[in-house]
C-alpha cells in the first residue's frame, strides 16, 4: 500500500490534471497566517477582562481627578458653606 502525505497526493492529482500541484511558498504561508489572523479576530476570550480592566482605569482616573479638585481651597469653602446652611436651617 503507498502511505502519501495529503500534499504528495494533492500535488500527484494536479500533476496529472497538467499543474505543478506546488503552490508558491509564499502564498501557502500568507493563506496560512490569514487563516490564523482570522481565527484571532474571532475569538472572543478575554473580551470581558479586557472591558473591565479599562472600567477600573477609566474610574480610578476619575477618582483621581475629583480627589484633586476637593484638596482646592474653593471647592473646600463652597461644601463647608453648604454644610454650614444645611445645619443652620437656612
Amino acid at each position: 500500500m503507498n502511505h502519501m502525505t495529503s500534499e504528495e497526493r494533492t500535488a500527484e492529482v494536479a500533476v496529472r490534471a497538467g499543474g505543478t500541484g506546488r503552490r508558491p511558498l509564499r502564498r501557502r504561508i500568507g493563506r496560512r497566517l490569514g487563516r490564523r489572523f482570522r481565527r484571532r479576530l474571532a475569538d472572543d476570550r478575554g473580551a470581558a477582562t479586557a472591558e473591565y480592566a479599562i472600567t477600573i482605569v477609566a474610574a480610578v482616573g476619575f477618582a483621581g481627578l475629583l480627589v484633586a479638585l476637593l484638596k482646592g481651597d474653593e471647592v473646600k469653602a463652597i461644601l463647608s458653606d453648604l454644610v454650614h446652611r444645611a445645619l443652620s436651617g437656612g
